[in-house]
């Protein structure tokens, strides 16, 4: 059963009931869903659906020729196989549909290894008149550098010519929980903490059984796809894969600076992990994060910001499954749960929770039920006030949430708990503390949100202020539904 990916399907659409010529690029992590997606969109349209192998290019030509001739082409009567790329592609327009003529190459980087010249030969007899018939051509690829850079770049043939580009991305929180219906608020949570929003990931997963055996039955047992994903999918796209294990294990385990990751992964120059993390970062492993406010001149500087895993799986797999592999090669799945697993996956999930009250945050924004519409969101770190006990101290701390208008007047600050207790008065007493330099020319609104609730004195306080929002799991989970 095919979920969600509802804007890349109309956007597709559009595409194809436009007129004139359609030249679709769609590029992405493995695994995010690209190949499932086209072959969703194409389902009841007449379609040449090509995926390209890693093959010769004679053979590459000889099994593209195949599926084109198979279509009844004139040219099929008269041979077996075209003689150039420029007269195979070229037939796209001879293809006997009616209204849009729709080709998908699938993994078109695999085409282009085996000859360099293809793009070039697609641009010619593009701007020479395919474009003005009435086709579609998709793109789609996984080599995100092959496709940002030497596909779409400036200097590339096919620079400009590009009807349309989408890079797909991951799932977002409500998509992805569309794979367990039958799971609790909390569930769908932790769900979404593990497994992330990549739709091969979520697949893995069993709706109709709970989410403790499913993690033992799909990730944590030897043999099972998700057991050797990780390193599958490194030793695919990377060489050197014992030092980026130490990397990507360092930034799960909590080293988000780079000195720190390079300390943690026993990297002695700094300047070579930002080699590694750069390369992580172009296949969507990691990310490089800036605190919400600050400007294009820090964001270009290497040295600053902070590391995390953009891919909750990735997380979780190094935090769990290669901290205990010599337990789970033996076959203890049991064990690791109990003893591993179990007892942390809640502080596990609480990173995940922040993203998935940021989505909560955007749709509300989307439905126009905040008290302001904001210009920026994201995490927040720096110096600021911080309350301790009975005194207002200026320390470094972090915000989960900072929500900031367009002037600048406006502000929600967000704060999540996602933990066995209720959210105490007290902890709005040091969320509302933070800040505090900015609130007397300025208006401050709090969004609290809750695994466990909130505790009575701060329920009674929400009741009499307004600009105080309680939020719990379920209303989380249910919004979209509301």
């Amino acid at each position: 059963m095919f979920v969600g990916r509802d804007r890349e399907l109309e956007f597709l659409e559009d595409k194809y009931r436009s007129k004139g010529g359609e030249l679709v690029v769609i590029y992405g992590r493995r695994r995010v869903g690209k190949t499932e997606t086209l072959r969703e969109f194409s389902k009841g349209k007449p379609h040449i659906f090509y995926s390209c192998r890693e093959v010769s290019d004679k053979l590459q030509l000889r099994s593209f020729s195949e599926k084109i001739l198979r279509e009844d082409i004139p040219a099929a009567k008269f041979i077996k196989e075209f003689a150039d790329w420029e007269i195979a592609l070229k037939s796209v327009a001879e293809l006997p549909y009616e209204g849009k003529k729709l080709l998908i190459i699938d993994e078109f980087p695999y085409m282009c290894k085996g000859n360099s010249s293809i793009p070039s030969i697609l641009q010619n007899i593009w701007d020479e008149g395919l474009k003005d018939e009435n086709v579609m051509i998709v793109l789609c690829g996984s080599a995100m550098s092959f496709m940002e850079k030497e596909l779409l770049g400036e200097k590339n043939p096919l620079y400009g010519r590009a009807t349309g580009i989408y890079k797909m991305e991951s799932m977002g929180f409500y998509d992805a929980v569309k794979f367990f219906p039958g799971y609790s608020a909390t569930d769908k949570i932790i769900a979404y903490s593990v497994l992330g929003g990549i739709p091969h990931y979520l697949r893995q997963f069993d709706a109709d059984i709970s989410l403790e055996k499913n993690i033992k039955k799909n990730i944590l047992r030897k043999g099972c796809v998700l057991y050797s994903e990780v390193e599958f999918l490194l030793k695919q796209e990377l060489r050197e894969t014992p030092l980026y294990n130490s990397i990507i294990e360092a930034v799960a385990l909590g080293n988000s600076r780079l000195n720190d990751i390079s300390t943690k992964s026993l990297m002695d120059d700094t300047s070579k992990t930002s080699v590694y993390l750069k390369n992580l970062i172009e296949l969507e492993i990691i990310k490089r994060e800036f605190s919400v406010d600050v400007g294009i001149k820090e964001r270009a500087n290497t040295n600053r910001g902070l590391y995390r895993l953009t891919d909750n799986f990735f997380r979780f797999w190094y935090a769990f499954v290669f901290n205990n592999f010599s337990e789970l090669e033996d076959g203890d799945m049991e064990g690791v749960f109990e003893y591993s697993v179990k007892p942390n996956l809640h502080k596990f999930a609480s990173l995940a929770f922040e993203d998935v009250c940021r989505d909560y945050m955007r749709e509300m924004q989307k439905s126009n039920k905040l008290p302001f519409r904001y210009k920026k969101i994201g995490r927040w770190w720096g110096k600021t006030s911080v309350r301790r006990k009975e005194t207002i101290e200026s320390l470094e701390t972090e915000i989960d949430i900072l929500a900031i208008s367009d002037k600048q007047d406006k502000y929600i600050v967000g704060e999540c708990k996602f933990k066995g207790r209720p959210f105490t008065y007290s902890e709005y007493l040091e969320t509302s503390a933070k800040l505090l330099q900015l609130k007397e020319k300025n208006e401050f609104y709090y969004y609290l949100f809750s695994g466990s609730g909130f505790d009575e004195k701060l329920t009674a306080q929400a009741k009499e202020d307004p600009h105080i929002k309680l939020v719990n799991t379920e209303e989380i989970v249910d919004f979209r539904n509301a």
